[in-house]
């Protein structure tokens, strides 16, 4: 199991709620590698009360938190939590050795609740993760708005806008009263 599975297992052991964003997440909808979007690494959205317990889960895996080019304050303690969350900063995960994740607590336009009830998932060997709606993921991008979210949605679109009408299509046959039930995919983890 590489690093991320572990991870994400360990985190929902935890009883740590996240959804994976950002193109890592989008390549969970990828049809074939020709579809799959190049990135450094992964972003967790958490919700705003679970920022504690998801360093906890990080610190035991042997994993350095940065805040901005500091290491995270200590102690790690519900005062820190707080004032992270007060001012939605992020913080990343890493274990130097290629795994790199950002914990946020922002999406551009949506809540985390509303994320989370829509979030599809997808099984990698014997791991679920969680994962934003594909919509949601391309949304947040164009309203953040930086140049290489632009570029990217433009030298994408057509691949996007297939990904995306799949997602929507198959979200829209789903009956009304499971619609809010995450679904599981069973998928190979993207490359």
């Amino acid at each position: 199991m590489d690093a991320f599975a572990r991870l994400v297992r360990s985190l929902e052991r935890a009883g740590v709620r996240f959804v994976l964003i950002g193109l890592a997440g989008a390549n969970y909808y990828a049809r074939s590698g020709a579809t799959l979007f190049v990135t450094e690494d992964r972003d967790l959205f958490l919700a705003l009360d679970h920022a504690l317990a998801a360093w906890g889960v990080c610190e035991a895996m042997g994993l350095q938190l940065r805040c901005g080019r500091e290491p995270l304050d200590r102690p790690r303690d519900r005062f820190l939590a707080e004032r992270v969350v007060a001012n939605r900063a992020l913080v990343r995960a890493t274990d130097g050795a290629g795994l790199d994740v950002d914990l946020t607590l922002v999406m551009a336009g949506f809540d985390f609740e509303t994320v989370w009830a829509e979030r599809r998932v997808f099984r990698v060997g014997t791991v679920d993760i969680p994962v934003a709606r594909l919509g949601h993921i391309i949304e947040s991008k164009r309203r953040v708005g930086r140049e290489k979210d632009r570029m990217f949605l433009a030298t994408h679109a057509e691949a996007i806008r297939d990904l995306t009408d799949s997602d929507e299509r198959f979200a829209s046959k789903r009956p009304r009263s499971s619609r809010r039930k995450p679904r599981v995919s069973r998928r190979r983890r993207p490359q």
